[in-house]
C-alpha cells in the first residue's frame, strides 16, 4: 500500500489529464476548503469519465494498493466499485472508481479531489505499455492472454506506499497489516465524502507520523528498527516524494539513501508510486521460489537465480513477476506457517 503534506505545488497535468474533464464548483481547493478541513460529508463530488486505451481490469490494476482485507484506506464495495482515501499535494481526498461499460467513471471528494481526478488515467495504467512485454515462456504467454486487463498503476505518491512497505519488513503480512490498520485509524483522519459506513481513513501527514510516541509503535507491534526507519523517512518526506517523477535508477537511489530502506522496500514502493515495470523485488522470502518454480521447476531458487531467469525480461521484470503470481503456478507449502510475533504483549 504514508504522509504527503500541504502546502505543495501540484504537478502540471498531462495532456490526457485535462482539468475540464472534472466537473464541480470551479473553485480552487484552497477556496473551497479551509485549512485542515476535509469538507462536509454531503458535499457533491467532482466527477470524471475516462475511456481506457484497451482492456482494463480494475481489480487487477488497483489491488496492489490494498494492504490487507481491512485496510482503512481502500475498499471494494459489493457493487464492484473501488474506494481509495489518500493524502494528495492538495490535501485529503477520496476517490470512487467504477467500470461503466467500456468507460471508467470516477467521483472524488475533499481538497484533493481535483488532483485525484487529474491523475485518474495514470492511476489506472494509462502510462503503462503492456505491449512492451514479450513473453519467452509458455506460462507467461498463457497468463498474459487470460489477463488482458492487467496494467501497472502509478499513484504519483511515494510516502503512502513507502510507510506500509517499511512496516512489512521482516514480519508476516498479518503483523504488518495489523500495524498499518491500527496506526492509520488512530492517527489518520476520516476520509472526506460519504465514507462513514465504509470506515475509510486518510493516512497521517508527515508531521503526525513523526509525533507518534514510541509506546504507540510498540502497541501496534512495530519494533524500534522499523519505526526508526519511518521516522527518518518522514523527516525528508518532501525530498522522497520527488522520486515519483524520477527514472527508476535515480528514484531507487533517492529512497535507499535513508538507512533502513533497501532494495526490497524501494522496489515495493516504486512499483506503486512510479508504475515501474522493471522494479523487481529482491530480498523477498517467497518470490524467488515462486519464480524459480514457475520458470525452471526450482522451488528453492535464490535471488541470483531468480534474476537470471528474469534476464530475458529486462525492463519488464516486475510485470513478469506479476504474471507469474497471477498464473496460479505456486509451489505447495511444505513447512508450517511462520508464527506471528507480538511485541505489544511484552
Amino acid at each position: 500500500m504514508a504522509g504527503r503534506f500541504a502546502p505543495r505545488t501540484a504537478r502540471q497535468p498531462l495532456p490526457h489529464q485535462a482539468a475540464p474533464a472534472a466537473r464541480g464548483t470551479g473553485l480552487s481547493p484552497a477556496a473551497r476548503y479551509p485549512a485542515g478541513s476535509s469538507g462536509p460529508a454531503d458535499e457533491p463530488p467532482l466527477t470524471r469519465d475516462w475511456t481506457p486505451p484497451g482492456p482494463l481490469d480494475l481489480r487487477l490494476v488497483l489491488s496492489p494498493l490494498r494492504r490487507g482485507p481491512a485496510d482503512p484506506t481502500f475498499r471494494m464495495a459489493a457493487d464492484g466499485t473501488f474506494w481509495r482515501a489518500t493524502r494528495t499535494p492538495e490535501g485529503p481526498g477520496t476517490l470512487r472508481v467504477a467500470a461503466r461499460g467500456d468507460r471508467i467513471g470516477a467521483e472524488a471528494w475533499g481538497p484533493g479531489a481535483e488532483w485525484l481526478l487529474a491523475g485518474l488515467p495514470a492511476l489506472l495504467g494509462a502510462d503503462d505499455d503492456p505491449d512492451a512485454f514479450t513473453p519467452h515462456h509458455r506460462l507467461l504467454a498463457a497468463t498474459r492472454h487470460r489477463r488482458p486487463g492487467l496494467r501497472l498503476l502509478r499513484t504519483g505518491l511515494v510516502m503512502e506506499s513507502l510507510i506500509p512497505s517499511i512496516l512489512e519488513q521482516k514480519v508476516t503480512t498479518d503483523e504488518a497489516y495489523r500495524a498499518w490498520r491500527l496506526l492509520v485509524r488512530r492517527y489518520g483522519t476520516p476520509a472526506p465524502g460519504p465514507t462513514a459506513t465504509l470506515g475509510l481513513h486518510v493516512i497521517p501527514d508527515a508531521r503526525t507520523w513523526a509525533m507518534i510516541p514510541s509506546w504507540e509503535w510498540h502497541k501496534a507491534g512495530v519494533d524500534a528498527k522499523r519505526s526508526s526507519t519511518i521516522m527518518r523517512a518522514v523527516r525528508v518526506a518532501r525530498r522522497l516524494e520527488e522520486a515519483s517523477t524520477m527514472p527508476l535508477p535515480e528514484a531507487t537511489a533517492r529512497l535507499e539513501l535513508i538507512p533502513g530502506i533497501g532494495p526490497w522496500t524501494s522496489a515495493e514502493t516504486l512499483q506503486r508510486s512510479n508504475g515501474a515495470p522493471d522494479a523487481v523485488t529482491v530480498g523477498d522470502y517467497h518470490l524467488p521460489g515462486i519464480v524459480g518454480h514457475a520458470l525452471a521447476d526450482n522451488r528453492h531458487a535464490t535471488d541470483e537465480e531468480m534474476l537470471a531467469l528474469l534476464t530475458p525480461y529486462e525492463g519488464q521484470r516486475h510485470r513478469a513477476t506479476r504474471l507469474i503470481l497471477l498464473s496460479g503456478r505456486i509451489p505447495e507449502r511444505r513447512a508450517p506457517r511462520m508464527t506471528p510475533g507480538n511485541i505489544a504483549a511484552l
